[in-house]
């Protein structure tokens, strides 16, 4: 096995991000067709995951063509074979019911791209199982990441007064439940504390669902997280503290840094302890962030990235090319990905990042706090 991260020690640099970004959307496409990606992984893994990142880039980029294709044509190819294995997916239900659900995201994503009623109204009837109590409330199969797909129809509905109640409605229901449940919050029976199965990806969630709302009702629970907060900079993955190891988005400083960016502004009495677990983060995350798990988005090198300022930003990325993983992978240096196409594990989470990066966009990542 490879060390855990090696040193951050060259001068600064950048790649040309448009450059870098059609790159690595040929490989996806070349290396990772639809049909040698296996179903399922929801927005997380998987020919959704996909799906969904060249949906969002067309927007962004509704002229680029990959291989004589543009895409959205893309999009439309990875989202039909999710769609032709339907059947092997088992849908949502109580304790899987967030964004790994493929049913949940394929309503999401019908109904906010085409601006479809029934599927909006599906998606709202499944909080059934969201809001029963043997649900959990964390992002990756529970509550917090049902919001996130809430969000992503939302946006499509807002001339649409029933539809938008309807939706503004479950919202509020979920947000209750969550809020209602025992704290600390748990995962598999423990208190985690980041991104994606901790308690600062289910306050993130809950904010940006309605910041004017639940931002202040959350207010005392943020800070005391603010306080588990290692002197390296780090955070715990969950506590009780345990070694301060890992520095990635799902757990660790990453995840909590780039959570708190997308919140700040609704906290302003706590600016300036947010400002200060930031600087701290971001210390730990260019000493320990440069990763030997494969570039990705939840526990690689461009998740870490996203949560630097602008310069750090694009000198994690340099890292990121598909020469520098083929380097990395030569010299024994690279710990490969179980989903290398997906969103969150791999080539589709780099594209984005590129994007991100060309386009100056805000450090988020898509299909978390991008909306």
């Amino acid at each position: 096995m490879p060390p855990r991260y090696f040193k951050n020690d060259a001068p600064l640099a950048r790649r040309d991000p448009r450059r870098q970004l059609e790159a690595s959307l040929t490989r996806l496409v070349n290396d990772f067709p639809p049909a040698k990606i296996p179903p399922g992984g929801g927005l997380f893994h998987g020919p959704v995951s996909v799906a969904y990142t060249f949906l969002v880039l067309q927007q962004l980029y509704p002229e680029l063509t990959i291989e004589d294709h543009g895409l959205g044509t893309w999009s439309s190819a990875y989202l039909k074979y999710a769609q032709d294995h339907i059947q092997d997916y088992p849908g949502p239900r109580v304790g899987r019911c967030g964004v790994m659900d493929d049913i949940l995201c394929l309503l999401a994503i019908g109904a906010a791209s085409s601006k479809d009623k029934e599927m909006a109204n599906d998606l709202c009837d499944y909080s059934a199982e969201v809001l029963d109590p043997g649900s959990e409330n964390e992002f990756l199969y529970g509550r917090a990441g049902y919001l996130y797909l809430l969000r992503l129809v939302k946006a499509s509905f807002m001339d649409e007064p029933d539809t938008l109640q309807l939706i503004t409605d479950t919202q509020e229901d979920v947000v209750d439940a969550i809020l209602e449940s025992p704290r600390p919050w748990k995962w598999h029976g423990k208190v985690y504390i980041g991104a994606i199965h901790g308690a600062v990806g289910i306050i993130n969630q809950i904010v940006l669902t309605n910041p004017k709302k639940y931002a202040e009702k959350l207010e005392a629970e943020l800070a005391v997280l603010l306080t588990y907060q290692y002197e390296s900079g780090n955070f715990p993955s969950s506590v009780p503290p345990e070694r301060d190891r890992l520095v990635q988005l799902c757990h660790g400083a990453p995840g909590v840094v780039i959570s708190l960016q997308s919140m700040r502004e609704y906290f302003p009495a706590l600016k300036e302890k947010i400002d200060k677990a930031v600087a701290k983060g971001r210390e730990c995350i260019l000493e320990r962030g440069l990763l030997t798990k494969e570039p990705c988005l939840c526990h690689g090198i461009n998740g870490n990235a996203l949560a630097l300022p602008d310069a750090e930003f694009e000198h994690f990325l340099t890292y990121t090319t598909g020469h520098e993983i083929k380097s990395m992978e030569k010299d024994g240096m690279l710990e490969k990905s179980s989903a290398p196409e997906s969103l969150f594990g791999g080539e589709a989470g780099r594209a984005w990042t590129w994007a991100v990066a060309d386009r100056g966009l805000d450090k988020r990542i898509l299909g978390y706090n991008d909306l």
